[in-house]
């Protein structure tokens, strides 16, 4: 037995870091594609017409399956039965086939006004159900690669450094979400909308070879155990959901993690437009100030992790970060204070509480649940968070467009407008162009007039009523072919598009900007609703302290035993 043992592959560090390294790969690029369309939001209005209330559909969609058909249970299930390999594959594959069939959806021709009547939500947009089921499909496969992972870890870790090796996981994986909230809206506004998406999808395909890569070692740790005389685990019992839920400081976690998973997560979906909007930040720059906050879960939660481990206290760091949390959303929603810089060390300071509370909260668990109901206390936990992660984003986007009602339609005013400039222009000049070539530099032109307009510019909107959309169309086409002239525009696409697109842009920003119309988003509400959540998670947190005193689970105390 002790020979077996010293064979273990698991006793090689190389070996165990280089396991966790290349799993935790196939969560980089989850992580990336969850907020690839995020900063996108405002291109995604000006280019196909979506409003608040679609992109709280998409956003809500990532939970859709997992929700309504239990799948983030059932993943929990075929991953007792079938296994790390063929369960991560599979969930890889599932992201990868959820991309593809989300980037399909953003890029085929729809016909104009097409819609799908749904349940609960409505009328929708073709274009935008079908991006939000690819985007739920990626969502199942996202969660069970995560559950994956987390077992994965466990079992090239167990009796090593397990919680510096889940840390480091979550670490490699907020890259994933750093980098989506910085590079996204460049990419977007350098090439296409779509091209975040076909980025996500380059990555997504990387995982797949990365789990590959990592079935590779676990068939070779398999070998080396041979040997070894393996304790099974117990399997999934429907039982051991009905004592967990009947366990009152179960559901005091479970809602806490609900409400701050949610005043974070879904913040996230909307910081960059937030910011662009309120602060008035540059759209290429906008997405590197939220994407501060995932930089600094990095490196804090591991060391807030290790607090917990040695001094204990982790109802009393729940309730810390809960009240940071209300500080910042509260600051974030009062309209003076408009400066980035500000933005900037609000963001910060929510890391800090994001790095906070999960570093006391999941390592409270184990505290409260037996360890053979662990993996099910788990499962229900994140069943119940997706519930949440479904509803609020969805919430978000209904409300930001019932108190901005104006906003998105005018956008649809000035891409309607560019694009009859260059129709008409295109035939006074007598000139075909390529169809995709046109359709990006209308995307660009609309794009530029809007964000040109919300960056540098500030007005008191006019009153819709008092509005003639129909004139201000008119007005915009007639001032762009006005500037325009009838020059000699060039004989290759790409002057043409240059020269018309540069023109149009600074002749439609003239009569936006004179008619004043109302193209600027008001997040107020919406960051009240978080700051909402933050309340209520300080209240689940002094009462999840109340429970623990009580029912003395030593959830104050250090993890490790002295």
């Amino acid at each position: 037995m002790t020979e077996a043992i010293r064979k273990s592959l698991r006793e090689s560090p190389k070996a165990r870091w280089t396991a966790m390294v290349v799993v935790s790969l196939s969560m980089f690029g989850a992580y990336y594609f969850n907020y690839a369309l995020s900063p996108v939001k405002p291109i995604l209005e000006s280019a196909l017409g979506w409003t608040s209330s679609d992109f709280g559909v998409y956003t809500s969609a990532y939970a859709w399956f997992n929700v309504y058909f239990l799948m983030l249970i059932f993943s929990g299930i075929i991953l007792d039965r079938l296994g790390i390999k063929i369960t991560g594959l599979g969930a890889t594959v599932l992201m990868v086939v959820g991309t593809g069939v989300n980037y399909w959806a953003i890029t085929a021709p729809f016909p104009a006004g097409a819609q799908v009547t749904l349940p609960l939500i409505g009328s929708i947009k073709t274009e935008v159900l079908l991006s939000s089921i690819g985007f739920a499909i990626f969502g199942v496969g996202s969660e069970a690669t995560g559950i994956t992972v987390s077992k994965a870890i466990v079992k090239w870790f167990k009796g090593k450094e397990m919680a510096l090796a889940m840390g480091l996981q979550m670490s490699i994986a907020r890259l994933g979400t750093a980098l989506a909230l910085a590079i996204s809206l460049p990419l977007a506004l350098h090439f296409t909308y779509r091209a975040p998406v076909a980025f996500a999808f380059i990555l997504m395909l990387l995982g797949v070879i990365a789990f590959i890569t990592y079935i590779v070692l676990d068939t070779k740790l398999d070998k080396s155990e041979e040997h070894i005389e393996v304790e099974e685990e117990e399997p999934f019992r429907l039982k051991d959901i009905v004592m967990i839920i009947s366990n009152k400081a179960f559901w005091y976690i479970a809602i806490l993690c609900v409400l701050f998973y949610g005043a974070v997560f879904p913040f996230l979906f909307y910081a960059t437009d937030f910011i662009i909007n309120k602060y008035h930040v540059s759209p290429s720059l906008a997405g590197l100030i939220p994407s501060l906050l995932p930089f600094g879960t990095i490196f804090l939660t591991p060391f807030f992790g290790g607090i917990y481990d040695k001094k204990g206290k982790g109802a009393t760091i729940m309730i810390i970060g809960a009240i940071m949390l209300i500080v910042v959303h509260g600051f974030l929603s009062i309209p003076t204070l408009d400066n980035w810089i500000f933005a900037a060390a609000m963001v910060v300071i929510l890391g800090i509480a994001f790095s906070l509370v999960p570093s006391a909260m999941w390592p409270s668990v184990p505290k409260i649940i037996p360890e053979k109901q662990l993996g099910t206390a788990y499962a229900v936990i994140f069943f119940i968070q997706n519930i949440g992660l479904m509803a609020i984003p969805l919430l978000l986007g209904v409300v930001l467009n019932s108190t901005n009602p104006n906003v998105s339609p005018n956008k649809t005013v000035i891409r309607k407008a560019v694009e009859m400039s260059y129709t008409k222009a295109l035939q006074e000049q007598n000139i075909t162009l390529d169809a995709k070539a046109l359709n990006i530099a209308i995307e660009k032109t609309t794009s530029g007039v809007v964000d040109s307009i919300v960056e540098s510019v500030s007005y008191v909107p006019t009153p819709q009523s008092e509005i003639n959309v129909e004139k201000v169309e008119n007005s915009i086409v007639a001032n762009n072919l006005n500037m325009l002239g009838s020059p000699e525009l060039g004989v290759s696409q790409e002057k043409v598009l240059d020269k018309m697109g540069s023109t149009f842009k600074k002749a439609t920003f003239e009569v936006v900007t004179k008619e004043k119309l109302n193209i600027r988003y008001d997040y107020q509400y919406d960051i009240l609703m978080f700051t909402l959540l933050g309340v209520l998670a300080l209240l689940f947190a002094f009462l999840l302290k109340r429970e623990d005193r009580i029912k003395g689970y030593g959830l104050e105390k250090p993890n490790i035993e002295s």
